[in-house]
């Protein structure tokens, strides 16, 4: 079966009109046309058998007077050739006007009696040879006295009807799809973290309520990330101004271990600050853009590579563009080559396409991290003790803030082995 509704819906309207054309047809031709050319050609039949007996009771010139008003009334072109023969035919015929004149007029005139039958012009009239006691009577026959004139035009007339039906279906049906294509457009783009601002519900009243639901969770869910982005911003505000009075405090007194200790706590709670603030935003707020991918991995590889130390390898490819969002991304982009530059001597940041997507891969050659315990990585605040902590010197939104930004694309964020020998995480985004 198809994957598509509009196949699919396609197939239910044309699979029984296929089913009932084929039964009718079958019908019309196989029981309805064979009683018909045999009533007919029962008729002719007799006609038949009349002209043999009035060649073999009269004799001329009666015979030819009566030959001449038997065709006269009868509309048929009738010849007698004396002295001839019919030798005995082998009555093979595949048609099935053929094959029901042959038994009409073998019933009628007898099975002793040798005859033929043939068709000439094209099959539009019938010559009917019959064996008579001094010679053969030929008789040409006109198609309409042995069966209906022109069967092939119910076919023809059938299929014309069933085309202009089958047209008026498929506009029908693409109309009644169109809206739930539309529906599913605008799903994908919203799960791709991109405005879809025309849309509305249109169709039949389950599609309307349908989309109609589709803009109501929309809503929520916008609503939803607004109310807990300025939550957080007010929270961060409300306990970055004590800290703020602390650093300025520290600041006025004598330089001592202590006062740095403290110092470096309150940088630290800073940084957790900002970092629960962007890990519940989730960089919601940003609009897509058409972006130029390569140019945006090479600005966050500069970026990475000011802030960290290491040798960084670049394979990015121009041209590629995608509608983004450009800061979450590049942050995303900038957060996993700072991990692999943290853990590893050397990264490698390429860029590939493939059939539905584009792909962001960083490589190192650091720890890496254990298959089992990739996934345990992405949880929020869960920071790895074993092998390779990729959230050293934070407290463990790194990946969880990279693969939140990811899958607000519509993509994903996934951990594999390196052919460096590290860890490669891929960046997945759908084009």
């Amino acid at each position: 079966m198809p994957r598509g509704l509009f196949p699919r819906s396609l197939i239910i309207i044309v699979a029984p009109m296929v089913i009932l054309q084929a039964i009718v047809s079958y019908v019309f031709f196989e029981r309805d046309l064979d009683t018909t050319t045999r009533r007919m050609a029962r008729a002719a039949a007799s006609d038949i058998a009349l002209l043999i007996a009035q060649e073999d009771t009269y004799a001329s010139p009666l015979r030819e007077q009566m030959r001449a008003l038997a065709a006269r009334h009868l509309r048929y072109e009738l010849r007698f050739e004396p002295g001839v023969h019919i030798p005995p035919p082998a009555r093979r015929h595949s048609r099935t006007i053929d094959k029901a004149l042959d038994e009409v007029i073998a019933q009628q005139i007898g099975e002793k009696r040798h005859f033929t039958t043939a068709t000439l012009d094209g099959r539009q009239k019938f010559l009917i040879s019959v064996e008579v006691h001094d010679g053969v009577l030929r008789a040409v026959v006109p198609r309409d006295r042995i069966t209906v004139s022109s069967p092939d035009l119910f076919i023809v007339l059938m299929l014309i009807s069933s085309l202009i039906l089958l047209t008026v279906a498929i506009l029908f049906l693409r109309n009644q799809v169109r809206p739930i294509e539309r529906l599913a457009r605008a799903a994908d783009a919203f799960g791709k973290g991109r405005d879809v601002p025309d849309f509305k519900p249109y169709g039949a009243t389950e599609v309307r309520r349908a989309a109609q639901a589709f803009l109501t969770m929309r809503e929520r869910i916008n609503r939803h990330v607004q109310q807990r982005t300025e939550m957080l911003a007010g929270v961060s505000h409300d306990l970055k101004t004590p800290l703020t009075r602390i650093r300025l405090q520290l600041a006025m007194m004598a330089p001592s271990p202590d006062v740095d200790a403290l110092s470096s706590d309150i940088a630290e709670m800073e940084s957790m600050l900002n970092d629960y603030l962007a890990f519940a935003r989730g960089e919601g707020g940003e609009k897509s853009e058409l972006t130029d991918l390569g140019a945006l991995v090479r600005d966050a590889a500069e970026a990475a590579r000011r802030a960290r130390q290491g040798e960084l390898a670049l394979q990015v490819p121009e041209g590629v563009l995608l509608s983004v969002k450009k800061n979450g991304l590049r942050r995303c982009v900038t957060n996993l080559i700072d991990n692999a530059l943290k853990h590893g001597t050397c990264a490698t940041v390429s860029l590939d396409l493939e059939a539905r997507f584009a792909q962001i891969h960083v490589d190192d050659d650091g720890p890496g991290i254990a298959p089992e315990l990739r996934e345990e990585a992405f949880r929020p605040f869960r920071r790895l003790d074993e092998g390779r902590n990729l959230q050293v010197g934070g407290v463990g939104l790194g990946l969880s803030i990279a693969r939140d930004i990811a899958r607000a694309h519509g993509g994903d964020l996934i951990l594999s082995d390196s052919p460096q020998g590290g860890l490669r995480a891929s960046i997945r985004l759908p084009l």
